[in-house]
């Protein structure tokens, strides 16, 4: 049997610290289960580009303007669907228990890959390591902030160069049908069709940047935003890290090395 080092937590309890760290850093974002949303709100910077795939960098940094969480993520959409993939294994936050990306990598669940499709109502957080996923509907909230056209307001304030790119850097307010306003700072790229390379916005004491790069601006494989139809379907994450636990602790251990 293998021995599995969680300290003082679950496996449960890492999952969610882990998933509600990397993908809260979206605008707007309350966690892993308001992705529906972050993403809507996030959609509305791009502009005319509905259709493309990016690598992107998130940093988030507190009040003293010191780092606490750096991720990386594979990001596509195409329409009004949105395919976010991250590598947890290279994931840095200072909120992560000692031991909790070594356990969730031991358990096969370092890989995730949260899939949104507004137009079916649904949010499937897909764990290619154990050809499984979770699917947790979308809420009525979440997929009529798709539909929903909120206004924005943009100003130009300078320009700069990021990555080769020729930027104007502009100040954007989304404001919703209930007057909640959302303020970012963004660097569209002249030569990408006003591309944005680069989002800055505040949460609370936190800032929070995210850089995209390797930008192409075609169609990714429509594909990509489907499970693949051999993974098992869970309906929670505890069902889930229940079965990845028992499946890890029943499977034989290695042999040691010769």
């Amino acid at each position: 049997m293998k021995k599995l080092n969680l300290p003082g937590k679950t496996a449960g309890i890492l999952l969610l610290l882990t998933g509600s760290a990397c993908l809260a850093q979206l605008p707007g974002s309350g966690g892993a289960d308001n992705l529906g949303t972050d993403f809507a709100t996030l959609s509305k910077l791009f502009g005319e580009h509905t259709a493309f795939t990016a690598k992107s960098d998130v940093r988030v940094y507190d009040k003293s303007q010191k780092e606490t969480t750096s991720v990386a993520m594979n990001f596509a959409c195409l329409d009004k669907k949105c395919r976010v993939e991250i590598d947890i294994s290279q994931m840095k936050s200072k909120d992560l228990p000692a031991g909790a990306v070594a356990a969730i990598k031991q358990m096969g669940m370092d890989r995730l890959i949260t899939i949104v499709r507004p137009e079916k109502k649904a949010r499937y957080l897909v764990f290619p390591g154990l050809q499984s996923y979770v699917n947790t509907p979308l809420t009525t909230e979440e997929t009529n902030a798709f539909a929903k056209n909120p206004k924005i307001g943009k100003t130009a304030v300078g320009k700069e160069t990021l990555d080769g790119h020729a930027c104007v850097k502009n100040k954007v307010t989304v404001t919703d049908d209930k007057g909640a306003k959302i303020e970012f700072t963004v660097w569209n790229a002249t030569d990408l069709k006003d591309f944005p390379v680069q989002i800055l916005t505040k949460e609370k004491d936190d800032t929070v940047i995210i850089r995209y790069k390797d930008i192409q601006l075609t169609k990714p494989d429509a594909k990509e935003f489907d499970v693949p139809a051999d993974f098992k379907e869970y309906h929670d994450y505890l069902a889930l890290t229940q079965a990845a636990t028992m499946k890890m602790m029943n499977e034989p251990a290695a042999p040691p090395p010769k």
